[in-house]
């Protein structure tokens, strides 16, 4: 922790205050608080990681809606452009009935057509080949807390950060996990989805994700799959401490106090007046907006109980010049926090 023994012993006055360097040195391994990155820090890891690890161009896998360029050397009636119908079939002047395409790659289906041709007699030495000139079976949505919400028609291989990247990366208030929400029937053998019928839900870290950009964390997504990012909510800590800023919760169910949040603020400055400190929430119901008074010597001293912080609140410590100012204007702590840096722990 960033935290001077002068700075606690001129807030509490106290012999007592390495206690206080103990409680608070303690929370940091459990927040994992070796670094903390800003959301621009961590969007160009998404980035960065995407880009490395970003599958080979590969056959794509055909499916309904999609629109076919279907081209047989030296025989121009059989070239043309075709859409794959509802239940993946196309149709093909001089062929007899009706071809699957859907399921299939663009390798297997040139190969099935030459099979045909030779086989109805059309062609001796077929040369065949199949492009798609529009993709729209294998949409990714990606939803949550991303700065562009986007469908991606999935072209190729494609991992989870990419998707992620082409949505801009995270949000400000991004949680701790991304969702993969994938229908099991859509999944093609050999992906991470098994068994049959209701949809699957896999879960991965976002630290996991963003340490080792892992095959194990940053699994491939396919057509049909939803990518959603859960919001975590942000407390602010302001006024007079060594890291200003906006924190994101990792989860809306994560437990917050205002030491904890003092913890991820590096600590008070030696000019706070922790006694005079104030939590300014509002009602998100109603816009309403209140002051609680914390006292944070006591809690410090262990003489009152911790309180609980919830998303969007503001935890503000007044110091000598900044205390009156606070109390005439309520707004006034809550227009501090416009332009700090939202962070989140890191590895």
């Amino acid at each position: 922790m960033v935290f001077t023994v002068q700075g606690v012993l001129d807030c509490l006055g106290s012999k007592r205050a390495w206690l206080v360097l103990l409680l608070l040195g303690s929370m940091a391994p459990a927040y994992g608080q070796d670094k903390l990155q800003t959301p621009q820090e961590t969007n160009e890891r998404i980035q960065q990681l995407a880009t490395a690890a970003q599958g080979r161009h590969g056959d794509n896998t055909i499916g309904s809606g999609d629109l076919l360029h279907i081209d047989v050397y030296d025989v121009p009636d059989l070239s043309r452009d075709v859409r794959v119908s509802d239940s993946g079939m196309i149709s093909l002047p001089l062929i007899p009935g009706r071809i699957q395409a859907g399921g299939l790659t663009t390798y297997q289906l040139e190969q099935k057509l030459a099979e045909l041709l030779i086989t109805n007699g059309l062609v001796t030495h077929p040369q065949v080949s199949v492009f798609v000139r529009e993709q729209n079976s294998q949409p990714v949505s990606v939803v949550g807390a991303v700065n562009r919400p986007t469908v991606h028609q999935v072209i190729r291989p494609t991992t989870l950060l990419e998707v992620l990247a082409q949505a801009g990366g995270i949000a400000d208030d991004a949680g701790a996990v991304v969702l993969v929400t994938r229908p099991v029937t859509s999944a093609p053998a050999g992906s991470e989805a098994k068994g049959a019928g209701d949809p699957q839900t896999i879960t991965i870290r976002l630290r996991d994700l963003l340490d080792s950009g892992d095959p194990q964390f940053n699994i491939r997504v396919f057509g049909g799959d939803v990518v959603s990012v859960p919001r975590g909510g942000i407390i602010y800590v302001a006024g007079a401490v060594q890291q200003p800023g906006g924190f994101v919760l990792q989860n809306m169910g994560e437990q917050m106090t205002t030491l904890k949040a003092l913890a991820l603020a590096r600590g008070l400055l030696s000019s706070s007046k922790p006694d005079k400190a104030v939590i300014l929430r509002r009602n998100p119901d109603t816009g309403e907006k209140k002051e609680i008074e914390v006292d944070l010597k006591k809690i410090m001293r262990r003489k009152a109980e911790d309180i609980r912080l919830y998303a969007n609140d503001v935890l503000f410590v007044p110091d000598s010049t900044g205390r009156r100012a606070l109390y005439r204007a309520g707004e006034a702590a809550l227009s501090v926090t416009t332009g700090l840096v939202i962070l989140r722990a890191g590895r």
